[in-house]
């Protein structure tokens, strides 16, 4: 399934910070598509999450910067499609200013999740996956019962069906952690795929959430 759009709050302000968020990852990908194989790989391992080096008190700022890194067209715009259905509500419910921070600690979160999750690591760990799902996580407690619009493919045909928040970001969580157990033990992030870096995102949205539930519950009575 693949969200096409949510129930907006009704009179929000445009989300400008979410919009500046896509906008920068955009950019950041252009920047590597500039770059050789060499210096990509490079790039990656500078600013991409390296347990190792996190380990070892070196590169602490890419427990930041990897969320606004991409290995290719599909992780950007998986994740940025994400970023655009679910940031607006959080975004508005948040305000702007702690939108963003708190999009960066989401980032940070996952990135911890990750290094602890993966402890002398060397492949790096680069997407803004992590800090989306702290979006997601956050949005399944303020509006669990607002309605997403998804695409499901039914094999050669593909129809457009409404489902509760609840029940696309629980299942998307559920799939997340079943993985994530199943890559415990292993040294690196089975598949590339760093599944806790989206479960400490999500767990960590979901509390921040629970935080500001009051706020979101005043949103919900002006009408989603």
């Amino acid at each position: 399934m693949i969200p096409v759009s949510d129930e907006d709050i009704r009179g929000a302000s445009p989300p400008i910070v979410t919009w500046l968020l896509i906008i920068v990852n955009v950019l950041v990908f252009v920047y590597q598509l500039t770059l050789s194989r060499s210096a990509l790989i490079e790039f990656a391992q500078v600013f991409g999450v390296v347990p190792a080096e996190i380990q070892q008190g070196r590169q602490l700022y890419s427990l930041l910067t990897a969320a606004f890194l991409h290995g290719g067209w599909m992780h950007l715009i998986g994740n940025m499609l994400f970023l655009g259905v679910f940031g607006d509500n959080v975004e508005a419910v948040l305000g702007k200013l702690r939108y963003l921070l708190f999009y960066l600690a989401g980032g940070l979160a996952a990135s911890i999740a990750f290094v602890v999750i993966n402890l002398g690591g060397t492949t790096p760990s680069l997407g803004a996956s992590g800090a989306v799902a702290a979006i997601m996580g956050a949005y399944i407690v303020m509006f669990p019962k607002s309605e997403v619009r998804a695409l499901v493919f039914l094999g050669f045909f593909i129809t457009v069906t409404r489902i509760a928040a609840v029940v696309f970001l629980g299942v998307w969580f559920v799939l997340q952690l079943l993985s994530g157990i199943g890559t415990l033990g292993l040294q690196e992030a089975a598949g590339g795929v760093a599944y806790w870096a989206h479960i400490g995102g999500f767990v960590f949205g979901m509390l921040i959430g629970l935080m500001h539930l009051s706020k979101a519950k005043r949103a919900k009575r002006q009408g989603l």
